[in-house]
């Protein structure tokens, strides 16, 4: 198993003789440089896994080669450690802020700079199994993700598939009785149209660019998004509005907003149990503005049901695809449709029981455009 190579960086040959001899006396691969523009050379060359980086060279400083390697994606992730006779409190911090991970002052204690090289490769091992533990969840996410999503396709279509030649073979059967050949022509109809929302929901997932933004009043979103509930899904059910910030204007898509906001709706009312009144299915909305940890302030809206509450056995499921505690034939993507819309947008979604009974779905909304942040808090 080879070992960790390190890149001792110093202008004076003596103390990179003293330096290379100790380390590779702890079983480390060294190579050596004697000033910064050789040291940038020798990163090109053979990657090192942590430098020892001198501060005080002439022509370029330590700073400037920790600066250039801290621009490039390649050598952003190397550990450096500064050395150098500078013993204050603000050299100490300057070479921190530009992406240092350590400070070893002069005259340098051998037996400590190996072990603190050693410690730093122990923090950048584990860090590189952190990432590579994180790319495996990302692919194992991703292909039961993609296994999920081909097999609630196959189930759902040849389901609905199954529906349209039962009701063509009634239409075929029953070609004498014009309207019972209605009747099963629009239920075939029906079953077409839910194919083609299917394919239009999983269009909308493959979606990577980001939707065009524009600024909108929060009233029209919420109108908008209420009347595309009742035509998409062809219901006229009340929605109580509760806007406290009815001045606000954030940017957005209103196509991806409206859309995410229909398909939380009709969660919520699909959530109160089958052939409840229309009147009896509460559905409130409530909005107001949350600040992140960050300080991004950010629309909270807030859609209240009181219905059945989050089925246990898909609690830990409810975003993922064709995931539906329905029975009905071809339902199952809207909240993931929805969460993956808003996410375009910034945001993100989240639904929780209500201590009351029903559930609670929060969408939070960037207020204003990220691209845009920095320059409207400094006009702030």
């Amino acid at each position: 198993m080879a070992s960790e190579r390190i890149l001792v960086v110093d202008d004076q040959p003596i103390n990179v003789q003293l330096l290379k001899r100790k380390l590779e006396r702890g079983g480390l691969l060294v190579s050596t440089a004697n000033n910064g523009l050789e040291a940038l050379e020798q990163v090109k060359t053979h990657k090192p896994d942590l430098i020892l980086l001198d501060l005080m060279m002439p022509d370029m400083d330590g700073i400037e080669v920790c600066q250039r390697l801290q621009a490039s994606s390649d050598t952003r992730s190397i550990p450096i450690i500064f050395v150098t006779a500078r013993t204050t409190k603000e050299s100490k911090l300057e070479g921190l802020a530009v992406g240092a991970v350590d400070y070893i002052t002069k005259p340098i204690d051998l037996d400590e700079t190996v072990a603190r090289v050693q410690t730093q490769l122990r923090f950048a091992a584990i860090n590189r199994e952190n990432l590579e533990l994180q790319r495996r969840l990302e692919e194992s996410r991703r292909a039961a993700t993609i296994g999920a999503v081909a097999q609630g396709i196959a189930h759902n279509l040849n389901n609905l598939l199954g529906v349209v030649i039962g009701y063509l073979d009634l239409v075929k059967s029953g070609f004498d009785k014009p309207a019972t050949v209605k009747k099963n022509a629009q239920n075939v109809d029906d079953a077409i149209q839910r194919i083609v929302a299917i394919v239009r929901q999983l269009s909308t997932l493959v979606v990577k660019t980001r939707p065009e933004l524009t600024r909108v009043a929060l009233p029209r979103l919420l109108e908008g998004g209420i009347r595309r509930f009742h035509s998409d899904y062809k219901l006229s059910a009340g929605v109580v509005v509760e806007n406290t910030v009815a001045d606000l204007e954030i940017d957005t898509n209103i196509e991806t907003f409206e859309e995410v906001l229909s398909k939380v709706l009709i969660n919520a009312w699909e959530a109160y149990p089958e052939g409840t009144e229309p009147d009896k299915r509460p559905i409130t909305i409530h909005t107001r503005v949350v600040d992140r940890p960050r300080g991004e302030k950010m629309l909270e809206l807030r859609v209240d049901d009181s219905g059945s509450g989050i089925n246990e056995e898909i609690r830990d499921r409810m975003f993922e695809p064709f995931v539906s505690s329905k029975r009905t034939v071809g339902v199952g993507m809207g909240l993931t449709v929805a969460r993956h819309s808003l996410r375009s947008l910034g945001g993100e979604v989240t639904l929780s029981s209500r201590p009351t009974g029903g559930t609670s779905a929060v969408l939070l909304h960037p207020v204003r455009d990220p691209r845009h942040r920095d320059k409207t808090q400094d006009d702030e």
